[in-house]
């Protein structure tokens, strides 16, 4: 793949690490970022308002989503409040339920007519899709992010359910932007653009492939023996 491709698709660096953070935020083709509580414990931060406030000094134009990290709704709401104050380019991240189960979609609702910019996570299926696009209509503009690629790590076929996800986002007005969330792999993207959606979500380690720039798949083989020849004598291998 050629790094300097141009995508139609927008590219949204997902992770938590500063600096890799500040540098995608100077890449070009890099449209916005996304974090979560999870790769920011993975991260070393601890102390959350102050990680993010700062990572805002640099980060000020393009989007990037934090998400609430409280599981009962009336804290949930307070953090969302908070988190939304921190600057005109962020969304707020809400689950589309909490650990009991409970659908946070009133809450959605409530946020995003409050003029809240949001992007509700944890979605797998076309039902959820729906209901989330219900409670985001008519409201500020926001992210419905499909966790494809864990889905398919349990062996569920994603792109169905993504084809059908774009569509439905679609049909509720360019406010509502469907995401290709979890990537696992440079091919994602193709396959996000296909599918119609508007964002995905890369990992650092996933982007760093594609500086790799484009190679045909008989590059690739050479390059695949030449890596087991200079393994094989660095290695000192004998018979």
């Amino acid at each position: 793949m050629n790094s300097k491709r141009q995508y139609k698709i927008k590219i949204f660096s997902d992770g938590a690490e500063k600096d890799s953070l500040l540098k995608m935020n100077q890449n070009p083709m890099i449209s916005g970022m996304t974090t979560n509580p999870s790769l920011m414990k993975k991260a070393g931060i601890s102390d959350y308002r102050a990680f993010c406030k700062d990572i805002l000094t640099q980060i000020n134009t393009k989007p990037i989503s934090f998400e609430v990290f409280a599981d009962d709704f009336p804290t949930m709401e307070k953090q969302a409040r908070e988190i939304a104050t921190w600057g005109k380019n962020v969304y707020v991240k809400i689950p589309i339920q909490n650990s009991e189960g409970k659908s946070s979609l009133e809450l959605v609702k409530a946020l995003t007519r409050a003029g809240i910019s949001l992007n509700v996570t944890a979605i797998y299926t076309v039902r959820q899709v729906v209901e989330t696009c219900i409670a985001l209509e008519k409201g500020a503009p926001s992210i419905v992010s499909v966790f494809a690629g864990r889905a398919a790590d349990l062996g569920h076929d994603p792109v169905p359910t993504m084809i059908a996800s774009a569509e439905i986002c679609h049909a509720y007005g360019s406010q509502i932007e469907c995401l290709w969330a979890s990537t696992r792999e440079v091919y994602n993207i193709f396959e996000a653009e296909q599918a119609g959606c508007e964002i995905i979500t890369v990992p650092f380690d996933v982007l760093a492939k594609l500086d790799a720039g484009f190679k045909t798949l008989e590059e690739l083989s050479l390059d695949t023996v030449r890596t087991f020849k200079k393994d094989s004598e660095s290695a000192g291998f004998k018979l």
